[in-house]
């Protein structure tokens, strides 16, 4: 497992840290994330998708459904990458940013950390 990229942006004062690693399995994947809740243990959601081959998996962590791990995997699909995880930590600020614009913060970070 290796990072690959990182970004952050913040968005209504909310903290958007993405994430991109390469992984070769499942059990990468789980250490990858066992390892940032503890480094980031004040974060409120951590939604992620992964890749690898016939493996896939996204969740919202807590967020409304739809709006964090479907825009993540979405980006992962339409840059046909394989071996991946992408993970978006979100530290909320206090403003509730409602369902569109969630939706597109958690697809902006997704598509910013692969861009830079």
């Amino acid at each position: 497992m290796e990072l690959l990229n990182r970004t952050e942006e913040t968005i209504k004062k909310s903290r958007f840290i993405g994430l991109l690693y390469h992984v070769e399995s499942v059990e990468e994947v789980e250490k990858v994330l066992a390892d940032l809740a503890l480094e980031h243990k004040k974060a409120r959601h951590m939604p992620y998708a992964y890749k690898i081959g016939p493996l896939a998996k996204k969740t919202d962590d807590k967020e409304p459904s739809g709006t964090a791990g479907m825009p993540i995997w979405n980006v992962i699909e339409r840059n046909n990458l394989d071996c991946v995880l992408l993970v978006v930590v979100r530290y909320f600020g206090g403003v509730k940013l409602g369902s569109g614009p969630l939706l597109r913060a958690y697809a902006g970070s997704a598509n910013r950390v692969l861009k830079n």
